[in-house]
Parts: C-alpha cells; structure tokens; sequence
C-alpha cells in the first residue's frame, strides 16, 4: 500500500474553531472496545503477529548504553525466540517490529546495527520530552538525527501553545519541523496527558495535521499519565476527518502504558472498526512500547504449548 505523504494545508482557525466533542458519548464508546469482543485461537496468533510489526521498539532512558541499543536492534529484527518460529509455522513471514526508537546520540550504533533490515529508525527530538529547548536548537537536532541517519522524527509540540488556544504559533511551530524533517516522516507527540481536555486534544490534533504531520502521536511516555481509549477515539477521529477533507491519511501512535498483548488486541480492533484495515499496517499504525514484546511473544508460547512462562523467559535483549 503506497501512502500519500501529507504536504500539510494553510491553517484554517474556522474548521479548528468547530471542532465539538461529546466527552460522555467517547467516553461511553471507550469503555465498550474492551468488552464486546475476544479474539481467539489461531485469529489471536494472526493479530498478535500483527501487533509485532506494528511496535516501535523503543529504549529512552538515561542509562542507555550503545549495548542495550544492539540487544534491542537485535531483538527488533528477531522478535521471537526460533523454536516459536518453528512452531507457528511462520519461518516464511520475516516478521519485524516496525521500528527502532532511540534517543540521537544512540543513532549511530542503531543505524549500524539496522541497515538493509527495511526496520524504520525513529529519533526522539525537539528537546524530548519537555520540549522547552529555543526553537532553532529544536529544528537543528532534527537536522543532526536525519543526517545521522533517522528515518523517522518523534517531535514534542510546546504545550503553552495549546494551553493559550494560541493555534498559529503552534502551527508555525510545528511546520518548521517537518521542514526540518525533509525526506523523514515526523510524528507529532501530544504529551495528551499534559494538554488537560478532550477538546484541546482534538484541536492540537487538527492543527498537526495542517501543519503537515506524517503521524500523530499521544504521548512521550514520560507523563504521569499516556495513552488511553477516550484520548485515542479522540485523535482518530480527527484523523478520519482530515482524511475525509483533504485525502490524506495521517498515523496514529499511541505511546506509554500499552504493555499488554491484550491492550493490543483492544487498540487494533478500535483501529480497524474506527478507520478500517488500511490503518492496520506500518505506515499508518505504531505503537510505542518498550515492554508489549515481550508480553506478546509470551502470550504466543501459550498457544503453542498451552502454559503461560515466566516473563524473564522473553527479555528484550
């Protein structure tokens, strides 16, 4: 599937002025996902499988070294142990997680580690996560990652700018980015547990997009609190309506907190019901997770041999 890129649009303050919400009826929505369905057998082995290419494999910490980015890389490109493999039948898929996401100054030992996998490479940036660096160091690390070898920027907006309703220097702020970005695709992290209201959610949402947003992204990870249902109906349906207006179909990727393979399943289903089977792919859906892996692989040993293992038997590296 060939996804046509955003080139962003002229920001129009009238359509963000309209934006309306029904907080109860999302809320109402929100807490159905999770209830109404079960997935499975060999259908749950098939979204899991799903799920795995789905994944930013991420490591953000401060402790970071250049071994735990390889052990990650390598994780990525194997995400599950062969004997699974063997068992499932799935040698023939090569699966992968989508991507590898990390900190710049891990880059080059990541780019090392990936090239010729076709795993995307996703650079965190903008002053990550507070994002409260001046704006032209801002636009120059995206700059430095891209040269360094990202194919991917996760940008994080300045809240003030949303928290003022102050849409023009949001937009401003953020097209400045995806300049910056050039070839690499630019998700646009919310920080949604910061922002405060639903509404101001959908609105930062719409703005992003204008503004040229290859994705859009709910958290940093680093908040008290990340991704949610209520937030993420909130954000995919501004992205149906963008699509709707203008063609485009911008990504979605939730982030913090999914470390569940059945938080998966829930978040796959919204997706598919919500936007249908094209956002089920790489290019418009990823999440952010650093320990939804090793859950999933753990979850897929159960089908093959009907016990659940310890968890240290699925280590990230």
């Amino acid at each position: 599937m060939t996804i046509k890129r955003n080139p962003g649009m002229a920001l129009n303050l009238d359509w963000i002025e309209s934006i309306q919400l029904n907080k109860s009826a999302i809320e109402r929505r929100a807490a159905t996902l999770g209830t109404r369905r079960s997935v499975k057998k060999q259908n749950q082995v098939a979204w899991l499988l799903k799920a795995i290419t789905l994944i930013d494999l991420t490591t953000l910490a401060g402790d970071d070294t250049e071994q735990r980015v390889k052990r990650l890389c390598a994780k990525g490109k194997h995400p599950l142990r062969h004997d699974l493999i063997d068992a499932l039948g799935i040698a023939d898929m090569h699966i992968t997680t989508g991507a590898i996401c990390v900190y710049h100054d891990m880059l080059a030992t990541a780019a090392k580690e990936l090239a010729g996998t076709g795993i995307h490479l996703a650079a965190v940036s903008t002053g990550f996560p507070a994002g409260l660096s001046p704006l032209h160091l801002k636009v120059q690390e995206i700059k430095e990652s891209v040269k360094a070898g990202a194919d991917e920027i996760d940008i994080v907006i300045t809240r003030k700018h949303v928290f003022a309703e102050n849409w023009q220097a949001l937009y401003d702020e953020v097209k400045a980015y995806r300049e910056a970005c050039g070839e690499a695709h630019m998700k646009t992290i919310l920080a949604t547990g910061e922002i405060s209201t639903l509404r101001n959610v959908a609105k930062a949402s719409m703005v992003c997009m204008m503004a040229g947003a290859d994705f859009i992204k709910t958290s940093t990870g680093k908040e008290s609190v990340n991704a949610t249902l209520p937030v993420s109906l909130t954000m995919i349906r501004q992205i149906r309506e963008y699509h709707e207006r203008t063609g485009y179909q911008i990504g979605y990727k939730p982030a913090g907190g999914i470390s569940k393979a059945k938080e998966a399943l829930v978040y796959l289903s919204m997706m598919k019901e919500e936007l249908g089977n094209d956002w089920l792919q790489p290019d418009l859906f990823r999440f952010g997770a650093s320990s939804l892996l090793g859950d999933i692989e753990r979850q897929l040993e159960h089908q093959v041999s009907g016990h659940y293992s310890a968890a240290h038997r699925h280590a990230m590296g």
